[in-house]
């Protein structure tokens, strides 16, 4: 009595159909009268396709989820709630030739709705939190006002969804609760044993409740932590940074990373009475003077001739980018690291005001304002922050002169708000819109009424001289998201279409009507925004 083939396995069919029925003869189960190897092979394989997955067992179910954490704060409105599913779904056209028409764009609003929002204390609907957070992911510059408005909900969903993940790794500790700085066992156990976003957070949320402790848990490890994760805690230590770091700063300038010693060096330059700042101080001193033999009192600059051992375990690059003198290098880095307190009594006991006004000898005058420029912006200093901005109608305001334009921005940002508007409305005034863009952007928002009065009198200015709005199109937008929308009522009057002039930019009237159509459509949304996130009660 003959007895059948055996029937062939899964991975005998497979190794059949990867290799090719001429080169892979059939087994004999599958041989059939006037049936061709190749189809016989299909056949055998939907056959077992079939067996393979009616014969699965069950499995013990997976454990289901958490529930979701309980979010305490009050949703929004029911109108807010509409408004930012509107927002969150609107896909902005793109108009050809740069015209975007006359409709405002709804996904430039997200940031402040979400501001606004996170500002009067609301939470998230949880309906709209898959769209919020596919939103973040598409946009870096949305997740943290989206993520502290989704709350923890939010990263309850990242953890059972990958493209949500970026949730996790923007939240300090990936979500994790921090033990409370009163629980000592706790906070060691977790800086031994956390995860690298895990030890940050807690040492950042240290730092803020209490700086020693923080210091005495990095010292602890200091020796055997990797070089780029020594660099993120000692950046942890801006925060709090005070007298009692200096010991340990002045420890880490002999650190094997360069990166690590810069950053150390920058922290000692911003403590004014550390050893570094005074080490810094005298080199500096020593390059500049006033030279009381002319007629007029002149600044000299003697750059260093050298980088030494000391200067460079002070946080002095030796190497000069391409292009750039050595010594001019060295000079600038030593004047940017030392205290503006040096040189009043360096200088003759002059203000900042009386000595940037000084001429400069054998043209040294734009690295030396440089430098004092980045040592206003890394000290927050006022009062050299105003000596170096000048006058905004002055007319090295806007530029070349010795203090570029990037540098007068970071400038502004040293003073108070209403200071930093009056200045930028100056500027426009004197100078117009078309180099005021950055300048827009370090101003406070909404922008203060001069500001905003400046900003909307240029713009009729331009247009009323013929040009195409498309040259600022920057500080429209900027408008759009910034003017206060109380001035609604005034460029209500611009949106209609004016009498164009022999010499105006032909269809330059009309682009300039929608253009303002656009921005006052987008304030009164603004305006509609603000009412519908009423303060929570």
């Amino acid at each position: 009595m003959s007895t059948a083939p055996p029937a062939p396995t899964w991975d005998d069919l497979v190794t059949a159909a990867l290799l090719g029925t001429d080169r892979r003869a059939l087994p004999p189960a599958l041989h059939a009268p006037g049936k061709e190897a190749p189809l016989a092979l299909l056949d055998a394989a939907a056959v077992q396709t079939v067996r393979r997955r009616a014969g699965l067992r069950p499995a013990p179910a997976a454990a289901p989820p958490e529930p979701a954490p309980d979010d305490p704060r009050p949703q929004v409105p029911p109108a807010a709630g509409r408004r930012l599913a509107t927002l969150l779904t609107d896909q902005p056209g793109t108009g050809s030739a740069g015209r975007r028409g006359a409709a405002p764009d709804l996904m430039e609003l997200l940031p402040q709705w979400l501001a606004l929002a996170n500002a009067r204390g609301y939470g998230a609907p949880p309906e709209l939190l898959p769209a919020l957070l596919n939103a973040a992911r598409g946009r870096t510059d949305l997740r943290p006002q989206a993520l502290t408005f989704a709350g923890p909900r939010a990263l309850w969903l990242a953890r059972l969804n990958p493209d949500w993940k970026f949730a996790l790794r923007a939240t300090p500790g990936g979500g994790v609760a921090l033990p409370s700085t009163d629980d000592a066992q706790r906070v060691g156990q977790l800086w031994e044993e956390g995860l690298f976003a895990e030890r940050v957070a807690l040492l950042t949320a240290l730092r803020a409740d209490n700086a020693r402790m923080a210091l005495d848990l990095l010292t602890s490890t200091w020796p055997t932590e990797r070089a780029e994760d020594r660099l993120m805690f000692l950046d942890s230590l801006r925060t709090g940074l005070s007298a009692a770091d200096e010991p340990f700063l002045e420890q880490a300038l002999t650190d094997r990373s360069r990166n690590v010693r810069s950053t150390a060096a920058e922290l000692l330059s911003a403590l004014p009475e550390s050893a570094l700042a005074g080490r810094m101080s005298a080199r500096a001193a020593s390059c500049v003077a006033v030279d009381h033999t002319s007629s007029t009192p002149t600044l000299t600059v003697e750059a260093p001739h050298e980088c030494d051992a000391g200067m460079e375990r002070d946080g002095v690059i030796p190497k000069p980018p391409n292009g750039r003198g050595e010594r001019s290098w060295w000079l600038g880095q030593l004047v940017e690291s030392a205290p503006l307190a040096t040189w009043p009594p360096r200088l003759g006991n002059r203000t900042p005001t009386e000595i940037v006004a000084l001429p400069v000898a054998d043209d040294w005058r734009g690295e030396l304002h440089a430098a004092w420029c980045r040592a206003a912006v890394r000290q927050r200093d006022v009062a050299w922050s105003r000596a170096l901005l000048g006058a905004p109608s002055s007319p090295d305001a806007a530029g070349p002169g010795a203090v570029s334009l990037a540098e007068r921005a970071k400038l502004l940002a040293s003073l108070p708000a209403a200071e930093r508007a009056d200045w930028v409305a100056g500027f426009i005034a004197a100078h117009g819109l078309s180099e005021a863009f950055q300048l827009l952007g370090v101003c406070a928002v909404p922008w203060a009424g001069p500001l905003g009065r400046a900003v909307v009198d240029s713009l009729n200015i331009a247009r009323d001289a013929g040009s195409y709005p498309w040259s600022f199109s920057g500080v429209m937008g900027l408008a759009e998201r910034c003017l206060d929308p109380a001035e609604a009522v005034r460029l209500e009057a611009l949106t209609a279409i004016p009498d164009e002039s022999e010499d105006a930019s032909p269809g330059a009237g009309s682009y300039w009507s929608e253009a303002f159509q656009r921005l006052v459509t987008t304030l009164r949304l603004r305006a509609a925004i603000r009412d519908e996130l009423a303060p929570a009660t």
